[in-house]
Parts: structure tokens; sequence; C-alpha cells
């Protein structure tokens, strides 16, 4: 933490004998309430909106202009005060409401990608750590062609959809 920010998402402190301590909280406040259950308007905008309203946020795109110069891939919320940014940080994450999914920051935004381990529905794992490919089939004793062309589907849409190798 430095002298006047915490370290994560650069937050005003106060200080003993400080004057006027309720414009720095205020000033908190105001940042805390734009990466609390964040939710953006859309991702990667690089000029700010002509006429937002307060509480509106957006993610700052790569190469911002006017108010937002500086503040590239930060959270930029409007407020009565002005323009607040919260930079990105690793593991930081917002709700983009135009687009219905989450977006996470690691070391550039991520748009609606879900890292995990296992994924779990109603106590039960559903989806683990990819394990080797299956084998397409093929030969045998008996050649059953439809049945061949099925498993072939079934793997290729698995394939596809990355849940085998």
């Amino acid at each position: 933490m430095t002298e006047d920010q915490t370290p994560r998402l650069r937050l005003p402190v106060l200080h003993i004998g400080q004057t006027a301590k309720e414009q720095t909280h205020n000033e908190a406040l105001a940042l805390i309430d734009i990466v609390a259950a964040a939710a953006v308007e859309a991702i990667g905008v690089d000029e700010p909106p002509v006429d937002p309203q307060p509480g509106q946020c957006w993610i700052v795109g790569a190469a911002p202009v006017g108010e937002w110069v500086g503040n590239a891939h930060a959270i930029a919320g409007w407020t009565d005060g002005g323009w607040r940014f919260v930079a990105a940080t690793p593991g930081l994450s917002a709700w983009s409401i135009a687009d219905g999914r989450r977006v996470t920051f690691h070391d550039r935004w991520e748009d609606g990608v879900v890292r995990a381990r296992t994924i779990v529905i109603d106590g039960e794992q559903v989806i683990g750590a990819r394990q080797p490919p299956i084998a397409t089939p093929d030969g045998g004793g008996t050649v059953d062609m439809e049945a061949r062309g099925a498993v072939r589907a079934i793997l290729t849409a698995l394939r596809a959809h990355g849940l085998i190798g």
C-alpha cells in the first residue's frame, strides 16, 4: 500500500489529522460503488459516451481518447462528480449488460471465458479435467456402418465443443 492509496484498487486512504476526511471517504465509496458487483454497459470502448447517467460504467478499450486518455482497460464509471476509474487487476470481473455474460481481466479482458477445474451442477460433477482422446471406431469383426457413423458424429460434436480431445 502506498501512503495515499490501497494496493489493488487504488482506493484513497484516510490519514491521521487529515482535514476534509469526508472527501477522501466519499471518493473511496464512489470507486467501491463502481467495482463491487460491477456491471458495464459495454467492453472495449475507447470514446466516452456523450450522455452517461450516474452509475453507468464501461470497460475502456486499448486506445482511449478524450476524458478517458491514460485509463486503458480500466472500468470507467460516471458519477455526479464526473468520471471515476478503477484500474484493471488480474481477476477483476464485471457483468457485461450488452452481452449478458461475465468478463474477467487476465492481462486483457476475456469476454465470456470461464476458467474452472470442474463444473458441478446440483452437487454432481458434470465436467472435469480433459481426459485422453477417445479413438474413432475403425475396423473390428462386425462392421455396422450406421452405428459407427453415429459414434463418429457424437465424437465430432464433443470435440467441436471442446469437451473431449
